[in-house]
């Protein structure tokens, strides 16, 4: 799985979930100041990688550091290389 495989699941929960148009979701968009996401979005959001990606978030520490949309990536960037497996569940 490389980046833009990366980028074009982790925008599409953005999309389908928080009905965001696609072409504002760019890697310095900050998830809470600028796409607007409160503490249930992000709960919301948690559930919708986990389900996309599937692996589980709840445990691993590098999730409470996201800030950016570019760190979401960057977190499924690390945890696919990791996680080889995780590319066959992507939908």
């Amino acid at each position: 799985m490389d980046r833009n495989e990366i980028v074009k699941t982790v925008n599409s929960i953005f999309v389908e979930r928080f009905e965001m148009d696609e072409s504002e979701l760019t890697p310095e968009k900050k998830i809470i100041e600028d796409l607007q996401l409160d503490s249930l979005d992000l709960v919301d959001m948690i559930v919708g990688l986990q389900q996309k990606f599937g692996i589980m978030l709840r445990d691993n520490p590098e999730i409470r550091n996201v800030r950016t949309l570019g760190d979401v990536y960057d977190l499924f960037e690390k945890l696919a290389k990791e996680h080889p497996e995780i590319a066959d569940k992507i939908k």
